[in-house]
């Protein structure tokens, strides 16, 4: 017991210090126009939503195809399904946005993060593009936002596909070697020493954890989540946001929507037991496992992923 104390002690004064040298390196806010210039494209657009909230989102592919509707994870944006936009545009109309906090969507200081004020969002955005029905997908924390949404608005929903998901309340730890940022921001002074640090050394051990191939950890990865991190009023949002109490197992009972759930075998962040769980309690649920693969399937193995999300599809709406 005392070794064990020991132990954890100098892992708390390891994250302390490490924290503390990020905070000595301070960098400030960024201004949207800069980041809009670095990050938007061509296909980017901007509206207005309840709640003093300016959103970006992305409206590509087929025009005329079925409707997918893309949900990132905590800390990324909509540039985490580039991949996938490129490989399923052609057949589907995808709708990207950054959830506020988030990439260049920006929000009031005292708006607060949640999954279900999430899964709002969404629906306030896709009835203001006129959408009907449609395929929800959600990575991570994106993904607790899609089976919010689908609890909560069943009607609209031709399919659910969760990757690598936030799943219930009995699977919220994390496996060993989660990121320190994650362990950081569940202590006042963790948080407190977030607001000033700065991120990019806890950005690019948090990446590398999550994609694995160290390839993909590239500088230019690494420069995106640390600029849109140092948006205005970013970190301010999501240090004093607090998680969500997540249901139970049973609570997914209820979900009728066709469901496909994803999940790397060598997640870090978030156990494959918890999709094992989601798949066993998700009525008709298929579960496919990545083995060797991290947290974000739809980057590491854009190809094989968004091929299998592809078959899901077309066995839901077929040749309409």
């Amino acid at each position: 017991m005392r070794t064990l104390r020991v132990v954890a002690l100098a892992g708390i004064g390891l994250t302390a210090t490490l924290l503390a040298a990020c905070a000595a390196l301070y960098r400030p806010e960024i201004d949207y126009d800069d980041l809009e210039e670095r990050y938007a494209n061509a296909a980017s657009r901007f509206v207005d939503l309840p709640g003093d909230l300016h959103v970006h989102y992305r409206d590509e592919g087929n025009p005329n195809g079925p409707v997918v509707v893309m949900i990132h994870g905590f800390a990324a944006s909509l540039h985490a399904w580039e991949p996938w936009v490129a490989r399923l545009g052609d057949r589907y109309r995808v709708v990207t946005l950054d959830l506020p906090a988030h990439g260049l969507t920006r929000g009031p200081a005292s708006y607060r993060m949640s999954l279900a004020g999430s899964a709002e969002v969404v629906r306030q955005l896709v009835d203001y593009l006129g959408i009907g029905q449609f395929v929800i997908v959600g990575n991570s924390m994106g993904g607790g936002v899609a089976w919010n949404f689908a609890l909560a608005h069943p009607d609209r929903l031709l399919g659910l596909v969760l990757v690598d998901p936030v799943g219930a309340a009995n699977a919220r730890r994390r496996p060993d070697g989660a990121p320190i940022v994650f362990r950081a921001m569940e202590s006042p002074i963790g948080r407190a020493l977030l607001k000033r640090a700065n991120l990019r050394p806890l950005a690019a051990q948090g990446l590398r954890a999550a994609y694995l191939d160290q390839h993909l950890v590239t500088p230019a990865l690494i420069d995106r989540y640390v600029d849109l991190s140092r948006a205005p009023g970013h970190r301010d949002i999501i240090l004093a946001s607090r998680p969500d109490p997540l249901p139970s197992i049973d609570r997914f009972r209820a979900l009728a929507t066709p469901t496909l759930i994803l999940h790397g075998e060598a997640d870090k962040l978030i156990p494959v037991a918890s999709s094992r769980a989601l798949a066993g309690a998700i009525p008709g649920a298929r579960l496919i496992l990545y083995p060797g693969v991290g947290h974000v399937p739809m980057e590491q193995i854009p190809d094989r992923s968004a091929a299998d999300v592809r078959l899901f599809i077309e066995g839901l709406v077929g040749e309409r």
